[in-house]
């Protein structure tokens, strides 16, 4: 049974190139036009500072900008749970990103869209703790909305 199911598995990877996929990283794919080409805007605080982090690591530190790209982040914070006490003991840390990749040379707008999502922490009943929570929650939250950013840039046509 176990040899019938890794044939079918192999025969549908083979026909994976039939079914137009392309390797994002392949020569001549999104992935590679875009590794190491796109300047990120200067980060202005300590959230676009971790989300132009993020986009480096994924996108490669420029070494001869062919792009800009522009991202308009905004966060917040919403009360979850509520004790009888009327004390909130869990937030949600929110994120919505808008972004343009801009081509430097033509000033063409390549690629635009806005991405989303969320962290969760709790409160306790120690600052320290509680702060500290909330900074994983926004690096998470940076980690995850840039790497959205990437995936959108890759699955464009930017060649």
């Amino acid at each position: 049974m176990w040899l019938f199911s890794r044939r079918l598995l192999l025969a549908g990877l083979a026909a994976l190139p039939a079914c137009g996929f392309t390797p994002a990283y392949a020569p001549g794919a999104a992935g590679s036009a875009l590794q190491n080409a796109v300047l990120v805007q200067e980060p202005t605080n300590r959230q676009t500072f971790l989300l132009v982090q993020r986009l480096e690591e994924r996108l490669g530190a420029p070494t001869v900008p062919r792009y800009d790209l522009a991202v308009n982040l905004f966060t917040s914070t919403a009360g979850l749970g509520i004790n009888p006490g009327g004390d909130t003991l869990r937030f949600n840390t929110i994120g919505t990103a808008g972004y343009v990749l801009t081509d430097r040379e033509t000033g063409a707008q390549v690629a635009s869209g806005t991405v989303n999502s969320f962290t969760g922490y709790s409160a306790s009943d120690s600052t320290v703790a509680t702060l500290a929570s909330q900074r994983d929650s926004v690096e998470r939250l940076m980690v995850i909305i840039a790497d959205q950013i990437v995936a959108r840039l890759l699955s464009a046509d930017v060649t």
